[in-house]
C-alpha cells in the first residue's frame, strides 16, 4: 500500500529518517517543517515527489496552512497517512519546574497533536487513512526528573486510545509508538535545556538536588551514546501504515520492552527503589534531613 501521508517534525531524527524511508518507497510525502533552511537539506535527500510544508503545530493558523496545502493535493483520493511526530523534551524537578515550562510541554506534545489531527481528519476519513502517534518508553513507566516529558507521553497513550474506538466506525486506525531512548536533536535538546535550568534554579533546589545533578551530568554522556538510532523506529511506523491489521501500539527497543514489563508487573515502590536507586537518589532524604 502507498499513498499520501503527512509527518510532523520531519525536520531530523525519527520524522526525518522516516519522511525519507516513505518516499523511498513511492509514497507521497508532506513532511512538515519549521523553516526553509530545513525544507532545503530535507529536499537534498528525496525524490521530487515529497513535498516540504511549514507548520507549527503550536499555532492553529499555520496548522491550517499546511493544511490547506495537502488538501488540494490530497482532495480526490484523501489522505492516507498522519504521523504525529513533531515534540519536545522538558526536564528536571517538577518542585522548580517553570510553570510556562510545563505548559509548553503539554502545548507541543499533548494539545498540538490532537489539534494537527482534527485538521487533517477529514482527509484521513475520506482516504480510510491511518493516524500514527509517536509515543515513548517514558509514556509506559515514569521516570524521576522527566515528569513533563512522561506525563505528556502519557497523556498520548490515553488519547491514542480514545481516538481509536472513536474513529473506529469509519475504519481509520489508530497506532502508538513506543521507541526507547532515540538518538535525536530532541534528547541532545533535552539535555541542553535541563542544564539550563539547574543553571536558573535557586540556590536551595540546587542545594536540594545536588547528588541527581552530579549523577545526570554523567549519565547524559551514555544515554546518548547508547541511545537507538531513529532508522530502527521508523519500520514499526511503516508496518502501522501498509500492514493489513495495524497494531494498535508498537514497543520498539530493549529498554522499551523492559519498561513496559516493568509498568506493569512491577510493583510501585520496588520500581521506585530501582529507579531512585539508577538516577542517583539513594542519599536526597538523608541531605534533607541534616538541614
Amino acid at each position: 500500500m502507498t499513498g499520501s501521508v503527512v509527518i510532523t517534525g520531519a525536520s531530523r531524527g525519527i520524522g526525518r529518517a522516516c519522511a525519507l524511508e516513505l518516499d523511498k518507497l513511492g509514497f507521497r510525502v508532506f513532511a512538515g517543517v519549521r523553516t526553509i533552511a530545513d525544507a532545503e537539506t530535507l529536499k537534498q535527500k528525496a525524490s521530487s515527489s515529497l513535498t516540504t510544508i511549514f507548520i507549527d503545530i503550536t499555532k492553529q493558523q499555520s496548522i491550517q496552512s499546511a493544511c490547506d496545502v495537502v488538501h488540494s493535493a490530497t482532495v480526490e483520493t484523501g489522505l492516507n497517512g498522519l504521523v504525529n511526530n513533531a515534540g519536545i523534551a522538558v526536564a528536571g524537578p517538577l518542585e522548580f519546574m517553570p510553570i510556562d515550562e510545563l505548559r509548553r510541554q503539554f502545548e507541543v506534545n499533548v494539545i498540538g497533536q490532537i489539534a494537527v489531527t482534527q485538521s487533517f481528519l477529514p482527509l484521513l476519513r475520506k482516504g480510510s487513512g491511518r493516524i500514527v502517534n509517536i509515543g515513548s518508553m517514558e509514556g509506559l513507566m515514569a521516570m524521576p526528573f522527566v515528569g513533563p516529558y512522561c506525563s505528556s507521553k502519557f497523556a498520548m497513550e490515553a488519547l491514542t486510545d480514545s481516538l481509536r474506538m472513536e474513529l473506529k466506525p469509519w475504519s481509520v486506525s489508530v497506532s502508538i509508538v513506543e521507541p526507547s531512548i532515540v538518538r535525536t536533536q530532541v534528547l541532545e535538546d533535552s539535555i541542553k535545556a535541563a542544564e539550563d535550568m539547574v543553571q536558573a534554579m535557586p540556590e536551595r533546589g540546587y542545594d536540594l538536588y545536588a547528588p541527581f545533578i552530579h549523577n545526570a551530568r554523567e549519565m547524559a554522556a551514555e544515554i546518548v551514546k547508547s541511545a537507538m538510532l531513529p532508522e530502527e523506529v521508523v519500520q514499526a511506523i511503516i508496518h502501522a501504515l501498509t500492514a493489513k491489521k495495524a497494531k494498535t501500539r508498537y514497543v520498539v527497543g530493549r529498554q522499551a520492552r523492559l519498561a513496559a514489563i516493568a509498568g506493569r508487573l512491577m510493583p510501585d515502590r520496588l520500581r521506585d527503589l530501582y529507579l531512585c536507586r539508577e538516577m542517583g537518589l539513594g542519599g536526597l532524604k538523608m541531605k534533607e534531613a541534616e538541614q
